[in-house]
């Protein structure tokens, strides 16, 4: 899979998330390593979602994985705290914001994703 299929999905299942009553500001960078290699960052502000392809400096936290951990997350069949336990995904920055990434794939089940 290339970058630009992997992002495209990935965008697609985050963005159906419903973020309308989330108003606190959480800023994530999303490393992906090996095949699809890349860059992407999911952004709330103000209760809206951004999801896209660059670095993002002012980020709360950044996580480094390969693009099958970060899709299996997306789809729900993997837990990102699993995933670091399990030593497929390494996290830096602010944990406790970092954990609020599961609210986030949570809310994409909800929609039907």
């Amino acid at each position: 899979m290339k970058y630009a299929d992997f992002f495209a999905e990935i965008k697609s299942r985050f963005m159906s998330a419903d973020v309308s009553d989330i108003h606190e500001h959480l800023a994530y960078q999303f490393n992906i390593t090996g095949e699809a290699e890349g860059i992407f960052y999911v952004e709330v502000k103000d209760g809206k979602l951004y999801v896209e392809p660059y670095e993002y400096f002012d980020r709360d936290a950044m996580f480094t994985g390969s693009a099958d951990t970060f899709m299996k997350i997306a789809e729900g069949k993997m837990n990102p705290v699993a995933a670091v336990g399990m030593m497929k995904l390494k996290v830096e920055g602010n944990i406790e914001k970092a954990l609020r990434l599961q609210e986030l794939i949570d809310r994409n089940q909800k929609e039907g994703r």
